[in-house]
């Protein structure tokens, strides 16, 4: 888990709404294997790191959007099929970030892929169990979005925003 403000957003900053990223009060991220396994993990860290922040009454819709952001990474970014966590030492491709702002919370998933998000059109098959994860992020925070990450960084970032307080 790193704190240092700067170094998390200086790969998000393109995509994220317009905030400025110097005033960040806390910031976390974790790096998080490719299995599922990483999306109950993903919540335990959202739900620690808004407790520390006193924000754990903002936990069940920041967790539903976490759990989705996360599983659609997993399930269209990462090459192959997600398996069990690597024991190779290596840095995994999927990475949490939560940003919290006096009045705004951001998470943030980045992942190796540069596809974009497709979100499911309402009239498609409404009895799906899967391909509906964007329209609840839509549902549950104030707005998302997404980048492609530039420069050495390879893959994208998703986001969604919530405000904390009334603008």
């Amino acid at each position: 888990m790193g704190t240092n403000a700067s170094a998390i957003l200086e790969p998000l900053r393109q995509g994220l709404p317009p905030i400025d990223p110097t005033t960040v009060s806390h910031s976390a991220s974790c790096a998080l294997p490719t299995c599922y396994e990483a999306v109950r993990g993903a919540r335990r860290f959202t739900q620690s790191t808004l407790g520390a922040w006193n924000l754990a009454d903002r936990f069940d819709d920041v967790a539903l959007v976490v759990s989705e952001l996360v599983t659609n990474a997993l399930r269209h970014a990462v090459p192959g099929e997600p398996e069990q966590p690597r024991e190779d030492g290596l840095n995994p491709p999927v990475r949490l970030h939560l940003m919290h702002w006096a009045s705004r919370l951001v998470c943030a998933v980045r992942d190796p892929s540069q596809d974009s998000p497709e979100a499911r059109q309402g009239d498609e098959d409404c009895a799906a169990e899967s391909g509906r994860g964007l329209f609840l992020v839509e549902s549950f925070s104030d707005g998302w979005g997404w980048h492609p990450l530039a420069g050495a960084l390879q893959g994208k970032v998703v986001w969604a925003l919530f405000r904390l307080t009334a603008d």
